[in-house]
């Protein structure tokens, strides 16, 4: 499954670069990912301080 980021969102860009298939962007006012392309890795929650991305 996907992940997603909720609403806990800090826009602070620390998963994006994570991400080894680049499916995170910046969204408005959180980021977002794509979930066609996430392969479900957890590499972007691993460095979320809030713990907004999370598997659907």
């Amino acid at each position: 499954m996907a992940y997603v980021i909720n609403d806990s969102c800090i826009s602070c860009g620390a998963c994006a670069p994570e991400c080894p298939v680049s499916c995170i962007s910046e969204g408005s006012g959180i980021y977002v990912i794509d979930q066609d392309v996430c392969i479900s890795c957890g590499a972007c929650a691993s460095v979320c301080p809030v713990g907004a991305p999370n598997e659907e």
